[in-house]
């Protein structure tokens, strides 16, 4: 059953490929295949079995929709996959698959790939917003505007202040994602009970192979140790947040009654099904829906973090879902807020006739300098 017409109004194709059912079957393959690798390069398992495993999980055919509803009964992903690779295997490889390891690792390899996969294109559209805003800010950080706190004319600044602090803002939550994700979305390989047991006191040598094979950092076993995915949840709310930030300000801008700036033209966005004569801020639209949602799903795998003892019950569970609609939410503002800062219409008629209306004179005080250094601090 497909929820398109659901989802794709708030994210794109890409972010959509990057959590798909395909998707998800590819990494947790991938993880099979490269486990039974590992282990025959220590001596664990033998190196026919292990080209075995690797063929089969190459080449399966899965159905979706049938693993699903395995998953569902067995409650875990891990387990028909298993059994399924298990009855195409010969008896020798069929023993040697998934040794030493447990569902819970292919579930958050499955979830930290897809975590790198989602973030690196968050990062391209990210950075055509924080170059857009740049150039903007610098071109109009000398163009007095209203200032406004509280809803409420207050004194003048540089219209290129206001950019500028959106720019900033949103350079700062993207480092900070960045620096999450290269913190949390790490091997995660521990066996039954995190220990690592049956593997002949090799594990820490399979752990460190399979994370180079599968392009991950290493790392000790952190099942029941969940602040590095809240982490992530956090910073990509608070990513979809900056943005926010962009888009109130814009929608507000773009009213009949200040038309100082408005998003770009583009064919087939913004229009009205009853009136045609509107022109809505619909790439704010979908930033600001997203800031709606984001807390919630965030709050949800923070609820999740005191699991218990080695392995927990409910909490590890909430958290793909909730992270996978954190990454397509993110995707959509991260595109719909690019796709505005590089086409920004900023009228400054408009401008300058609110201000004179306002009568609050030209003074913009420090705004060109604090442009300047908020762009050489935010980057």
């Amino acid at each position: 059953m497909s929820h398109l017409l659901r989802t794709r109004p708030a994210t794109t194709d890409a972010m959509l490929a990057v959590f798909e059912d395909a998707a998800t079957l590819r990494h947790a393959l991938a993880f099979e295949a490269e486990l039974a690798r590992a282990e025959a390069a220590e001596g664990l398992i033998g190196k026919a079995e292990a080209e075995a495993i690797a063929t089969l999980c190459g080449g399966i055919a899965i159905d979706p929709a049938a693993l699903a509803n395995e998953a569902a009964l067995a409650g875990t992903l891990a387990i028909p996959l298993v059994a399924r690779l298990r009855k195409e295997l010969p008896e020798a490889a069929a023993k040697a698959l998934h040794k030493g390891a447990t569902s819970q690792d292919v579930a958050d390899i499955v979830l930290v790939r897809q975590i790198r996969d989602g973030h690196a294109l968050l990062q391209a559209d990210l950075a055509r917003t924080a170059s857009a805003l740049a150039a903007l800010a610098r071109r109009h950080a000398g163009t007095p505007a209203i200032g406004r706190t509280l809803l409420q004319d207050a004194l003048p600044i540089g219209f290129g202040l206001r950019i500028a602090q959106w720019q900033a803002g949103i350079v700062a939550a993207a480092a900070r994602l960045q620096d999450e994700v290269e913190q949390g979305a790490v091997l995660q390989f521990g066996g039954a009970a995190g220990t690592r047991a049956g593997l002949a006191g090799k594990g820490a040598a399979v752990s460190a192979r399979l994370a180079a094979a599968l392009g991950l950092p290493d790392a000790p076993p952190w099942q029941a140790r969940r602040g590095g995915i809240a982490g992530i949840a956090a910073a990509l709310a608070i990513v979809i947040g900056a943005l926010g930030k962009m888009a109130r300000d814009v929608s507000l801008l773009a009213q009949n009654g200040v038309g100082e700036a408005r998003e770009p033209a583009v064919p087939g966005r913004g229009g009205s099904s009853a009136m045609a004569h509107k022109r809505n801020p619909t790439g704010c639209q979908i930033v600001l829906s997203a800031c709606l949602r984001a807390p919630g799903l965030v709050a949800g795998i923070l609820a999740g973090l005191p699991a218990e003892e080695e392995r927990g019950l409910g909490g590890w569970q909430a958290e793909g879902p909730a992270l996978a609609e954190l990454f397509l939410l993110a995707a959509g503002a991260t595109e719909a807020m690019a796709t505005v800062a590089e086409g920004l219409e900023i009228d400054e008629a408009a401008i300058a006739r609110n201000l004179e209306a306002a009568a609050l004179g030209g003074d913009i005080g420090e705004s060109e300098n604090l442009v300047a250094a908020l762009l050489h601090h935010g980057g």
